[in-house]
């Protein structure tokens, strides 16, 4: 299926791999040029280069700490340089360390929120006026099942990404009428070195081995195994599609079916 994506512009956050790499890789192969973003230059750079080597889309990046302050002018200003523009603002901040609510240090969740929340709805604030003005606008931000069914020792992330639910979905009814889509798109276990990470420290933490870790993670999976990050990037894709032009305000799971309630 063609998504009518060719010629489009996408800002993707935090791409230099996993999942925020592997939507930039999609949405590429629809013929979108993507604008890739992260710490290490010699990665980015790497990435770049094999998604203009396929011949599909184009790519570009633009090196960048979420963590650090003007990095919104930044990604703006490398926006506006390299695209000339962004159709399809892909938010993505990773994730914070894991642990449980009640050990969290205050200091490290306010630090957590600049970054996952407050950067994340103004770098949508300063592009969000070109789409309405163009009648046409994607904005896909990465959540997890955590907001809908807390996972254990993940409080900050369950509590952070929470705090953006609310906001996605009063955008959304804001600016339907002006053509532009506002989603959070919500992984379970899909299979990167984050989930990778949180294994192993669940391993550690609990004293088992990391197979034992792993087996029993898939098992409270009905799928009965990790998403595969090309999986997950070809929801992002159609949801960037002029076929979802009608999809806006949702919360939509990929995650085999892990969150038990409907």
């Amino acid at each position: 299926m063609d998504f009518g994506l060719k010629g489009k512009r996408a800002l993707v956050m935090a791409s230099s791999r996993g999942l925020g790499l592997g939507r930039a890789e999609m949405l590429a192969a629809e013929g979108v040029h993507v604008l890739l973003t992260g710490r290490s230059a010699d990665t980015l750079a790497e990435a770049t280069s094999a998604i203009m080597a396929k011949g599909q889309g184009k790519a570009d990046y633009v090196v960048c700490d979420l963590t650090q302050s003007g990095v919104v002018d930044t990604l703006v200003e490398a926006a506006h340089e390299k695209l000339g523009g962004v159709d399809i603002l892909v938010n993505n901040t990773g994730g914070p360390p894991p642990g449980r609510m009640v050990d969290a240090d205050v200091s490290v969740l306010a630090q957590q929120f600049d970054t996952m929340v407050l950067n994340v709805i103004s770098l949508t604030a300063r592009v969000l006026p070109g789409m309405q003005d163009r009648k046409w606008g994607r904005i896909i931000t990465l959540g997890s099942s955590g907001v809908v069914q807390p996972i254990p020792n993940l409080g900050l992330s369950n509590a952070l990404r929470s705090a953006l639910v609310g906001w996605s979905k009063s955008l959304s009814n804001d600016v339907a009428a002006d053509g532009v889509t506002v989603n959070m798109l919500l992984p379970g276990r899909i299979h990167t070195e984050r989930v990778d990470e949180l294994d192993a420290a669940a391993a550690e933490r609990t004293g088992k081995s990391l197979d034992e870790t792993r087996t029993s993670s898939k098992a409270a999976i009905p799928a009965g195994r990790y998403g595969t990050v090309a999986e997950f990037a070809s929801v992002c894709a159609f949801l960037a599609s002029t076929q979802a032009s009608y999809v806006t305000g949702g919360l939509i799971r990929c995650d085999g079916g892990a969150i038990k309630s409907v």
